[in-house]
């Protein structure tokens, strides 16, 4: 099972906690009723489905009920990175997919019951 960790509780749970919410950073239009329609079905509907890292929103529903931004490898499902609602979206040279303050919940099975050694700061540095 997958193992997410939440920026508000400070701690990892198993993903049946959680739900997508979609891409983060979007940028909202200030005055949608003026949008044209192919503006507006852009950005209500259109989204990016990169191969690689894609920046989402997440909600910890069973647990604080908050909005989290996440960073996630499509490729190998792997979270390299979680952050608060609000924070600035980190930049990809901060991300690696071998380590980075997330990767403690993609841990092989033997390390499940160890603690993280370092708290996640942030600027995203481990």
């Amino acid at each position: 099972m997958l193992l997410i960790h939440c920026p508000y509780c400070e701690e990892e749970r198993p993903e049946l906690e959680f739900r997508n919410a979609g891409e983060a950073h979007i940028a909202r239009s200030t005055n949608i009723a003026a949008e044209s329609d192919e503006d507006f079905e852009k950005f209500f509907f259109i989204r990016s489905n990169p191969k690689g890292v894609i920046f989402e929103r997440w909600r910890h529903i069973h647990g604080c009920a908050r909005f989290f931004n996440a960073a996630r490898d499509t490729i190998t499902d792997r979270f390299l990175l979680t952050y608060k609602a609000g924070e600035p979206k980190p930049g990809l040279s901060t991300l690696s997919s071998e380590g980075g303050p997330a990767a403690w919940a993609n841990r092989p099975p033997d390390q499940l019951n160890e603690k993280p050694k370092s708290k996640r700061s942030t600027k995203g540095e481990a």
